[in-house]
């Protein structure tokens, strides 16, 4: 019995990466997969071996009771376990809208630019940098399009053709994503609970690997850049768009170190991410004059703002409410899963990065090895049946959902906002994102199995789901 209720959890892990990649709704898709694995996964302990329940004591419920902690636990506690990361989304979202309200970014890309001077290589390698930085702190689709509408046009007034505009800035805004302590804390959230492993904190993974990722894909996305545009023909068609208004003011200078002031106390002192968040964040509205108003006033400016940030990470909070869900149901599928594959499933962790190296293709279109697709639902299975450690499996997945979904696809929100703002064809991107993405991709697999390849004891993940 436990081979057929294998075979069927398989055959709808492959309807998910369906629903995934055909674009629909991940938080409904989640949501009806988890209903379904908890079915099958609990009425296959009705025609299973005892030998099997036997060696699977979660899948022993001792009668009905049971069985409702267990379906309580999947629908309610596991979504509730969530409210921390939830918390970090929301707060660093608002800090990325004080960073616009406060002219902060802006004022950081125009002195980048003036830095370059006329030189186009060089702008994009100092817009990339600045760029980089200033999203270790920001998020979400909002802050993305704010510094989009300033940072395309100057590239573009540069003579540097717009689909190279587009690669160098999506590249730069995802390399600076993997220091990030919101999208840190969210992705830590699929491999364990919030309060479980404290080691395995931002300061921990930055130091030991989370720099070095940033860095290689910062630096691949910049020489790719270079590359294509010794092979391109420029064009100024958009130099009239991006001159400077005499209205526009810059933020002063003391106030450029702001946005990477949350990194920097949660790397340094391992400090409190959302006080990092607000203190930088009004600081911010202080130093730049935002705050002038009465207390009424002060008190609807910070409002709106949080409003604000809340609304550009909506979509994806809907999302985080039924993933947990899934994570928590894929403990009890993963039994049938274990026998079903254990038996050809890689136990080396070289052999698992070329494995990885090799598919990812697959983390393209919310594909079965990002997280915030169906990657999710891989991850439960991979973290079960093998025996790996955990920043070894953080970096594994981290690679194709961040530099290949994040920063290559066209389903990523922001990436389908560039594409209609420059008017740059899918295919003309994917051209450029895929080979960066893989280039990228393969050292940044080096680098994981040199850092964090030969780690265990505490680490492993058998140790921690104990």
């Amino acid at each position: 019995m436990e081979y057929i209720i294998g075979i069927i959890l398989l055959l709808t892990f492959f309807g998910l990466a369906w629903y995934c990649i055909s674009g629909n709704n991940l938080m409904i898709g989640f949501l009806i997969i988890s209903i379904i694995w908890a079915v099958l996964s609990f009425a296959g302990t009705l025609g299973s071996s005892p030998a099997f329940l036997e060696e699977n004591k979660i899948l022993q419920f001792a009668g009905m009771k049971g069985v409702m902690d267990a379906l309580n636990t999947i629908f309610q506690k596991a979504p509730e376990d969530w409210g921390s990361t939830l918390v970090n989304v929301c707060w660093g979202a608002w800090f990325g809208r004080v960073l616009m309200e406060t002219g902060i970014a802006s004022t950081l890309i125009r002195k980048t630019v003036e830095l370059g001077g006329d030189k186009p290589m060089i702008t994009i390698a100092l817009l990339n940098i600045v760029t980089a930085i200033i999203f270790t702190a920001m998020m979400g689709a909002g802050p993305v399009i704010a510094i989009g509408v300033i940072v395309l046009p100057i590239l573009m007034s540069l003579g540097i053709p717009k689909a190279i505009a587009m690669f160098s800035f999506m590249g730069s805004v995802c390399a600076g994503i993997y220091i990030n302590p919101v999208i840190f804390a969210q992705c830590r959230a699929f491999f364990i609970e919030k309060d479980a492993v404290p080691e395995f904190n931002l300061g921990w993974y930055a130091s030991k690997w989370g720099f070095v990722a940033m860095i290689i894909l910062l630096i691949t996305t910049t020489v790719l850049s270079g590359v294509y545009l010794t092979k391109s023909k420029t064009s100024h068609a958009w130099a009239a768009t991006v001159r400077k208004s005499a209205q526009t003011k810059d933020a002063p200078f003391y106030t450029l170190i702001l946005p990477i002031v949350p990194v920097a106390l949660k790397i340094a002192l391992n400090f409190s991410v959302i006080a990092g968040f607000v203190i930088a964040g009004f600081l911010a509205l202080f130093l730049c004059g935002k705050m002038k108003g009465n207390f009424k006033e002060n008190c609807q400016l910070v409002n709106k703002l949080f409003y604000d940030g809340v609304v550009d990470t909506a979509p994806l909070v809907g999302f985080l409410l039924t993933l947990p869900m899934f994570n928590k149901v894929a403990a009890y599928a993963a039994p049938y899963f274990k026998v079903l594959l254990g038996g050809i499933f890689p136990k080396n962790e070289l052999v698992l990065c070329v494995v990885f190296t090799v598919l990812l293709f697959m983390g393209l279109f919310r594909g079965p090895l990002t997280l915030f697709g169906c990657g999710a639902a891989t991850l439960g299975v991979v973290m079960r049946i093998g025996d790996f450690s955990l920043p070894f499996l953080y970096a594994l997945f981290a690679i194709p959902t961040i530099t290949v979904n994040i920063g290559s696809c066209i389903t990523q929100s922001w990436v389908a906002w560039g594409l209609a703002y420059t008017k740059v064809e899918s295919k003309d991107f994917l051209k450029l994102s895929i080979p960066n993405a893989y280039i990228a991709g393969i050292l940044q697999y080096v680098a994981a199995f040199i850092l964090l390849g030969s780690l265990g004891g505490n680490w492993l993940m058998s140790a921690i789901l104990k």
